[in-house]
C-alpha cells in the first residue's frame, strides 16, 4: 500500500470536548472526549461515520494550571489490544517521573473504556457477523495512530513524546511508519513487533519461551508442580464452575500461565495455587477463593477485543488462521492432556469463543477475522529504515510475550533505534521499576542533544 493512502493527511481535526477536571492526591486530571472518523480513509465531507475516543490528562499538582499548560505532552499507549488506559489514584513509578516535565495523556484506545465501546452487547448492533468483522477492521494500530494524530492537532500540540508498553510499542512502530512528523521521540518497553513474517513465527518463538519459564517457575516452587497436576486431575473428572457459571476446564486453568509473564506477578501464581482446594462433605473441591481469582485471568468479559483482535496484530497482508492453535500442534507438551501439564502464555485459541460466555456470541466474527487475508500493512519498512525520530526501546531478554530475538531483529531495521536489553525485568517491568526504566529510555533518546 502506498504510504500516502495510510497517512490520511486530508482528514479534518477531531472534535474536542473537555467535560471535567479534578484534583486529588497531588495530581490534576482532565477528561477529554474526541470525535474521530471510524474509517480514516473515508471522504472528509462530513458524511463519514464517527466514533468517540476518550483520553484522560494527568499532570502533577506541583505545577500551577498556567505552568502545566506550557508543558509538552506525553502520549501513553498501553498494552492490548483491547486494553483501556490506566486509571491512576495517584502518580507513582514512571508516571511520577514523567509528570515532572510532561502532561501525560492516557488514551482509551478506540473500542475500549469510555471510547465508543465494543463488546458482546454492542457489536451485534453492526448487523451480521460479516458486518461486525468489517467494523472491527478499523480497530487496529493504524487507526489508533490516526486517532492520535487527530488528537495531537486538536490539542494544538507540536510533535509530542510517545511511550508504548507492549502492544503500545507495536502502535509506536506504526506511528513511526506513517506519521513520524508527529513525534518528538518514542520510548518503547517490551513492544518491538516483527515488521515482516507471519504470526506463526511469533508463536513458534513464544511457545519456547513459555516452556522455559514454566521450568524456571517450578524450579522455584517445586511443590506447585504437584499442585498443578492435582488441579488438572481433579478437573478431568469433577465438573467445576466459575462464578459466572461457565465451566473451568483444564485448558482454561492453563491460562493461569499469564502470571508467568511478570516480575512480581509470577510469585502471585504460587499464592493462587495454594488456595486451590477445600475439604467438603463430598470430598475435595476447588475453593471459591481460587475460582474467584482465576475468573479474572480466564474471562475476557472486560476486554473482548483482546481475544477478537489479538492475532490480527501480527496479520501483515495475510490470514492468521488461528496461528496459536495451529502452532500448538508443533508444541504438544502444552496440550491440556499432557503430563506434566504446562501453563500457557497470551495465546488465543478458538475454544475461547466456546467456553467464555462473554465471547460465545462473537465466535463467527472471530472466525472471519482469523480467515481475513487482506489486512493492511501496519509498518513501512522503508520509512523505518530511514527513521530520524529518536527512539529507545527496552528489550527484556526472557520476555514470554514479545520474543527477544524477534525484537532485536526489528530494532536493527529501524534507523537510530537504541536498545537497552536487560534480564532484570519481564514483560511488565514498568510496573516494578517504571521510574528507572522511563528515565533511562528518555535519557537515551536525548543523548544526541535533541
Amino acid at each position: 500500500m502506498p504510504r500516502a493512502d495510510v497517512r490520511r493527511a486530508a482528514v479534518p481535526a477531531a472534535g474536542h470536548e473537555v467535560r471535567a477536571t479534578h484534583e486529588f492526591r497531588g495530581m490534576r486530571t482532565v477528561e477529554h472526549y474526541f470525535t474521530v472518523p471510524l474509517d480514516h480513509s473515508a471522504p472528509s465531507d462530513g458524511s463519514a461515520e464517527t466514533i468517540t475516543v476518550f483520553a484522560r490528562e494527568y499532570v502533577s499538582a506541583a505545577h500551577s494550571a498556567e505552568a502545566a499548560a506550557q508543558l509538552p505532552w506525553l502520549l501513553f499507549l498501553q498494552g492490548g489490544p483491547g486494553g483501556r488506559g490506566n486509571r491512576w489514584g495517584s502518580l507513582g513509578g514512571w508516571s511520577k517521573a514523567a509528570a515532572q516535565d510532561f502532561r501525560i495523556l492516557m488514551l482509551d484506545q478506540r473500542g475500549t473504556g469510555l471510547s465508543t465501546p465494543i463488546d458482546r452487547r454492542t457489536l451485534p448492533a453492526r448487523g451480521s457477523a460479516a458486518e461486525q468483522a468489517a467494523y472491527l477492521e478499523h480497530f487496529r494500530a493504524d487507526s489508533i495512530v490516526a486517532d492520535a494524530e487527530l488528537i495531537r492537532r486538536a490539542l494544538e500540540s507540536p510533535a509530542w513524546t510517545i511511550y508504548g508498553q507492549s502492544y503500545g510499542g507495536f502502535c509506536a512502530l506504526t506511528y513511526l511508519s506513517f506519521a513520524p512528523e508527529g513525534l518528538r521521540e518514542a520510548l518503547i518497553t517490551g513492544g518491538l513487533a516483527p515488521l515482516t513474517g507471519s504470526a506463526d513465527d511469533v508463536y513458534r518463538a513464544t511457545f519456547q519461551r513459555v516452556a522455559a519459564r514454566n521450568d524456571e517457575y517450578f524450579g522455584w516452587y517445586p511443590e506447585d508442580r504437584d499442585a498443578v497436576e492435582r488441579i488438572a486431575r481433579h478437573l478431568r473428572c469433577t465438573p467445576e464452575l466459575l462464578p459466572d457459571g461457565s465451566p473451568l476446564t483444564v485448558e482454561r486453568f492453563q491460562m493461569a500461565g499469564a502470571f508467568l509473564g511478570g516480575n512480581t506477578r509470577v510469585d502471585s501464581l504460587h499464592y493462587l495455587l495454594e488456595d486451590a482446594f477445600v475439604d467438603t462433605p463430598g470430598g475435595p473441591r476447588l475453593s471459591d477463593t481460587f475460582l474467584e481469582q482465576l475468573t479474572g485471568v480466564v474471562s475476557r468479559r472486560s476486554n473482548p477485543l483482546y481475544a477478537l483482535m489479538h492475532e490480527s496484530i501480527y496479520g501483515q497482508e495475510q490470514a492468521t488462521n488461528w496461528s496459536a492453535w495451529r502452532m500448538l500442534g508443533e508444541n504438544p507438551w502444552f496440550r491440556p492432556d499432557a503430563e506434566p501439564l504446562l501453563l500457557t502464555g497470551e495465546m488465543v485459541y478458538p475454544w475461547y469463543f466456546e467456553q467464555d460466555p462473554a465471547l460465545q456470541p462473537l465466535r463467527e466474527v472471530a472466525d472471519l477475522l482469523a480467515a481475513k487475508q487482506d489486512w493492511k500493512p501496519l509498518y513501512d519498512p522503508e520509512v523505518l529504515a530511514a527513521n530520524t525520530v529518536p527512539v529507545a526501546a527496552a528489550v527484556y531478554s526472557d520476555d514470554i510475550y514479545v520474543d527477544r530475538d524477534l525484537s532485536l531483529r526489528t530494532a536493527a531495521a529501524v534507523r537510530g533505534l537504541q536498545v537497552w536489553e536487560t534480564a532484570d525485568f519481564h514483560h511488565d517491568g514498568i510496573a516494578d521499576d517504571g521510574e528507572r526504566i522511563f528515565a533511562r529510555l528518555l535519557g537515551m533518546t536525548r543523548s544526541g542533544g535533541r
